[in-house]
């Protein structure tokens, strides 16, 4: 399963920042007053903890039952109650309706193609409250065709060593990450490697939007730097804020 290795050092290697200025992207534009709202791709929990704390009834869903552990862990030591559900983004049917839907960090980009990403368009409209707020990122063209390819990050402590290197895929605006993991197992002292490799795709602006719109969305806005700015061509990641109507 995708991030079943990548959990163990998932906390370690994400930026802590990132997570507040996405809680700070969704605060500023729907004011937290308790109302339910369901966090896609929620990971391990760092987000849900923040977006709980300002005030939102946060459901949190992720196809990895380890990242849901470590989102159990955090949950637990900032004295929240949470709830967890494990499954697909794909297929929401058995859950309620919620205020805002959000899903960060790229997460779509790891939807096969523009009809996989339809399907999660489709089912949170279908699961947002009339008036509802749908949030997400996805990584821009320029990211995913001048800045992966070729990237390389390497990251050593005392118990892992980590290597990550991008490579342009065979589909246009398609990458793939080869994640590379050293664990330290002090049975055999030594490391056993770990081997992952995740595939993102995205797609022109004006796709992204369109798909948004068949789906019943409206009152569309992209922006870029986690809202701050206007979409210039070397934006990094593209940031959406949907309606429903």
């Amino acid at each position: 399963m995708i991030y079943s290795t990548f959990a163990q050092v998932y906390d370690t290697l994400m930026d802590d920042s990132l997570y507040l200025q996405w809680r700070d992207y969704v605060q500023q534009r729907v004011t937290p007053s308790q109302q339910p709202l369901l966090e896609l791709a929620g990971g391990s929990g760092s987000l849900a903890v923040l977006l709980a704390q300002a005030g939102y009834a946060v459901s949190d869903l992720d196809l990895s039952a380890e990242m849901l552990a470590l989102a159990e862990q955090k949950l637990a030591a900032a004295g929240l109650e949470v709830p967890l559900l494990q499954g697909d983004m794909q297929d929401l049917s058995g859950l309620p309706e919620y205020a805002v839907v959000t899903c960060f960090d790229d997460s779509l980009c790891y939807m096969p193609d523009l009809a996989a990403v339809a399907t999660v368009f489709e089912q949170v409209h279908a699961h947002l409250q009339p008036g509802g707020d749908f949030f997400f990122d996805a990584h821009s063209l320029y990211q995913m065709d001048t800045v992966f390819p070729g990237y390389m990050y390497n990251y050593q402590t005392e118990d892992y060593a980590f290597m990550w290197q991008s490579y342009a895929g065979e589909v246009p605006h398609t990458i793939e990450h080869d994640l590379t993991f050293f664990v330290y197992d002090e049975a055999i002292d030594a490391y056993h490697p770990l081997i992952e490799t995740h595939h993102e795709r995205t797609y022109p602006l004006a796709d992204w939007v369109a798909t948004l719109e068949a789906a019943g969305f409206h009152d569309v806005t992209v922006t870029a730097d986690f809202g701050q700015n206007a979409v210039q061509p070397d934006s990094t990641r593209w940031f959406f804020h949907a309606k429903r109507d």
